[in-house]
């Protein structure tokens, strides 16, 4: 079924009148329970001889059973029928989605802008408007990312999607999604990130006739909140604004096509009853929607400009201590108002590999328009890739007056990573890579004196 009508309504008023008024229960990596029926949660015990109402109980692990408590994700579901009841995966085309290794290419130091995707064919729904800029690391070894786009116009009918390799972070640039998850529903508009965990099962439903928007697949640690250090108890991205859902179940009989990401390649199978039958669950292996906006801004109240660390929401540790296997990172709303400093931000070479993303507005360290950094397009300055404002940009904020200024044009964010990303074979031939980025340093004169 594509978006049209019938008796019951457009796809898109039905997915609106879903995600009306859902409701959440509130916290970052909080023990979570609910139950979309009474008495459908054990109590006292995960895994009782009978669990209630005929359910099964099953145990979905994020993690190993041995990681530390504090880094343990597990969730326990009451279902109606236990995930194991499946047949046969068979591998599939996974069409413009690619996955690890990533080695068709090899890493290009060059710096690299794109504009936005071209409109998807009509029909098109989540998955198969997933198109695969690049990444890096092994799923396999539960290391490194992909940096994945999006852009549909019709739900995911009767197919739900999961991914082993890692999970999904969701940033909507463009229109409205509902996301049926075995743990419950959540809506995510442009300026919000969902997430969905490694191995959960979920189905996207379009709000608005075209959605478009960003993925970063985290095959390595989930992520979690930075740890503010010096910053103290509060600020930044605060856990009570992360949201997760209550259980809402589906007791459909019927045909559903389940297609599973694995080690980078999409397998599929079709079960007679759709997965997403969770009645009751309860642990912090759990979906979760934030609202960027809510991200508490901390900077300079004196001179210079703070390294964008700062405006970390989320972090994925590697092995090495403050070293991500990818951070996201976004530049929100915020006061500028450092003394003899040049605001916008510096000049620079990182270890780290940076793409960057805009959600809405203009970045204020990147020309606008057409030809431009724009929403929906995006960057990649792989590491060591020297790069910062634009001559323009440099022009004007070396010549201003520097009296209070709130930048509140805009909304960009960042997917920071330890390796270098390799870009897949069609994100480096598309006809939407910008030719002649480096033309936006050119003209920056010799003023040494």
């Amino acid at each position: 079924m594509s978006g049209g009508t019938d008796s019951g309504g457009t796809d898109i008023e039905r997915a609106r009148k879903t995600a009306e008024g859902l409701a959440h229960s509130p916290g970052f990596g909080n023990e979570h329970s609910s139950e979309a029926v009474a008495g459908a949660l054990p109590v006292g015990r995960n895994s009782p001889q009978r669990a209630p109402l005929g359910l099964y109980a099953e145990q979905l692990s994020g993690t190993a059973f041995t990681e530390p408590r504090a880094h343990n994700r597990r969730s326990w579901l009451y279902r109606i029928r236990p995930s194991a009841a499946h047949p046969p995966f068979v591998r599939v085309a996974g069409g413009a989605l690619r996955g690890a290794p990533f080695t068709e290419c090899a890493p290009d130091p060059n710096r690299l802008r794109w504009d936005p995707l071209p409109e998807p064919a009509p029909g098109t729904d989540f998955l198969a408007g997933l198109w695969t800029l690049g990444g890096n690391g092994d799923p396999a070894r539960r290391e490194g990312m992909a940096i994945h786009l999006y852009a549909a116009n019709a739900p995911m009918t009767d197919r739900v999607f999961s991914d082993s390799d890692g999970e999904l972070l969701i940033v909507p640039e463009r229109g409205g999604l509902l996301l049926c998850t075995e743990f419950g529903r959540l809506r995510a508009e442009p300026g919000h990130v969902a997430l969905v965990p490694r191995g959960v099962r979920f189905r996207v439903e379009p709000l608005d006739p075209e959605v478009r928007g960003y993925v970063c697949e985290n095959h390595g640690r989930p992520f979690t909140l930075p740890d503010l250090g010096p910053i103290g108890a509060n600020g930044l991205a605060n856990p009570r604004d992360f949201l997760a859902p209550v259980a809402a179940y589906e007791d459909v009989e019927g045909p559903v096509e389940v297609v599973n990401k694995f080690c980078g390649e999409l397998w599929s199978a079709t079960y007679d009853h759709s997965p997403l039958d969770v009645v009751a669950w309860h642990g912090n292996h759990v979906p979760y929607v934030y609202d960027l906006r809510r991200f508490n801004v901390l900077g300079t109240i004196s001179y210079d400009h703070p390294d964008p660390s700062i405006f970390t929401v989320l972090t994925s540790p590697s092995d090495t201590p403050g070293l991500a296997n990818v951070d996201f990172v976004v530049f929100a709303p915020r006061w500028l108002v450092g003394e003899d400093t040049f605001r916008p931000p510096y000049f620079h070479r990182n270890v780290m590999s940076e793409y960057m993303g805009l959600i809405e507005g203009a970045y204020d360290a990147k020309r606008a328009g057409a030809g431009g950094f724009v929403p929906g397009g995006g960057s990649l300055h792989n590491m060591m890739s020297a790069h910062g404002p634009d001559r323009e940009t440099f022009e004007r904020a070396s010549a201003a007056e520097l009296a209070p200024h709130k930048v509140d044009d805009g909304l960009a964010f960042m997917f920071e990573t330890r390796w270098p990303v390799a870009a897949t074979r069609q994100a480096l031939e598309a006809d939407h890579l910008q030719q002649g980025y480096d033309d936006v340093w050119r003209g920056l004169e010799r003023h040494f004196r």
